[in-house]
């Protein structure tokens, strides 16, 4: 596959799937990044050491998948298990060899520096940790205020919680520079979600692009695809499944292997939006109410404000948003239809379908193949599934079944 695209742009974006998890308090990692940069620059720290601290406040909650989890971590100051999370979010990133440098930043970044600081750790990993872990839990302290006109009036209350937790929770070292940068009201009111765009495109300009390969580009799509079937125990790899299926098909009908590429990551990416679904509509043992369905129909939306913003990936955009749309109009979220719905969005809505009925579900076991085809046929005879997709389903459906079970 020959593409062309910038993996901080990807990692940028996507750090945007990261911050849906708060469902309604975004801009999470983006401001503990921030904060970071700042922070480093009272150090007297370089560009490079600089991004490290911005990239790694953007991914440090990349072991956040839960609406619970991420609950915990915004409104308590210090949380017993909040260490599950960052080793596996070191887990996740230490096997990508782009990203693999803030894999111990994120591992440590919820250990007081009083046990830190006895650890056999480089001085940089230490420091640069804890500085994610002090921008943080300053985030969680004045979340409730960003947009309000408290914001400014409660500085001086949180750089005082934070200042008394010096040598405890954080390094001396980096308490006085974050008292230092913070002195001022412009670090505070940069946070301002209105302010937050700005922000993150003064750091995408004085950054050089790098380009990702095909294979790169799938290792962190199957990094993300983890972060979003970790949401609940009834998705585990459903992600993967769609995309192997997906392809699947795709090879079937002799689709060139540039567009059998693209669909592959584009199954592994469709549910991106679904890390905004609260975990109890996820989980519900029944099924949804009016406004639970309205919650759960925005999913593929984000899905698509996501994947847009990263050039090159404009079809794989499309196609992983469109994945709930219909070719009789009647899907969602912008009801395309006809010879506006793409094969390949046909194709991955196909898949989607198809790998969660074979997945039990909390008010349903998981279908049998036969099973599944039969809904299948009903879906494609109302005019919800391409009817021909379906057709070669039935001709290859132990195939199908196979590539959408094998990493159940």
């Amino acid at each position: 596959m020959n593409i062309q695209i910038d993996l901080r742009q990807v990692v940028y974006a996507l750090s945007d799937a990261l911050d849906l998890v708060g469902v309604d308090d975004f801009h999470h990692g983006k401001r503990v990044g921030l904060m970071a940069v700042e922070c480093g620059r009272a150090l007297g720290l370089g560009d490079p050491a600089l991004d490290t601290l911005f990239d790694a406040g953007l991914l440090h909650d990349c072991g956040v998948s839960s609406t619970r989890v991420h609950h915990h971590l915004v409104s308590e100051l210090d949380w017993e298990g909040s260490q599950e999370h960052c080793d596996l979010g070191d887990e996740l990133l230490s096997g990508f060899a782009p990203l693999a440098h803030l894999a111990p930043l994120i591992r440590y970044h919820h250990t007081h520096w009083d046990a830190l600081s006895q650890l056999d750790l480089p001085e940089n990993t230490a420091l640069f940790s804890n500085l994610i872990y002090l921008a943080d839990r300053v985030d969680a302290l004045a979340a409730p205020h960003y947009g309000q006109p408290s914001l400014l009036f409660y500085k001086e209350e949180i750089r005082a919680t934070i200042a008394g937790l010096g040598g405890s929770f954080f390094a001396p070292r980096l308490v006085d520079a974050f008292l230092a940068a913070s002195r001022n009201e412009a670090f505070w009111l940069r946070l301002e979600p209105r302010h937050i765009p700005q922000g993150l495109q003064d750091m995408v300009q004085r950054r050089r692009p790098g380009q990702v390969d095909f294979p790169q580009l799938k290792q962190l799509a199957l990094i993300f695809s983890r972060i979003v079937d970790a949401k609940s125990a009834f998705t585990v790899e459903h992600s993967l499944g769609v995309s192997a299926l997906a392809r699947h098909l795709a090879e079937r009908l002799g689709l060139p292997a540039e567009t059998c590429d693209k669909l592959e990551i584009a199954g592994l990416l469709h549910d991106l939006g679904k890390l905004q679904v609260p975990d109890d509509i996820l989980e519900k043992p029944a099924g949804l109410d009016p406004k639970e369905r309205a919650a759960m129909a925005r999913h593929s939306f984000e899905t698509y404000q996501i994947l847009r913003r990263i050039p090159g990936m404009e079809d794989i955009a499309r196609w992983a948003a469109y994945h709930h749309e219909a070719p009789d109009g009647e899907g969602y979220p912008f009801h395309r239809r006809g010879s506006e719905l793409p094969l390949e969005a046909r194709i991955v809505s196909v898949a989607d379908v198809f790998q969660a009925m074979a997945q039990n579900r909390p008010y349903r076991s998981a279908m049998a193949a036969e099973e599944i085809l039969g809904h299948l046929r009903e879906l494609a005879a109302a005019g919800h599934l391409d009817a021909p997709l379906v057709d070669l389903v039935e001709s290859d459906l132990d195939a199908c079944w196979l590539a959408a079970t094998a990493f159940s």
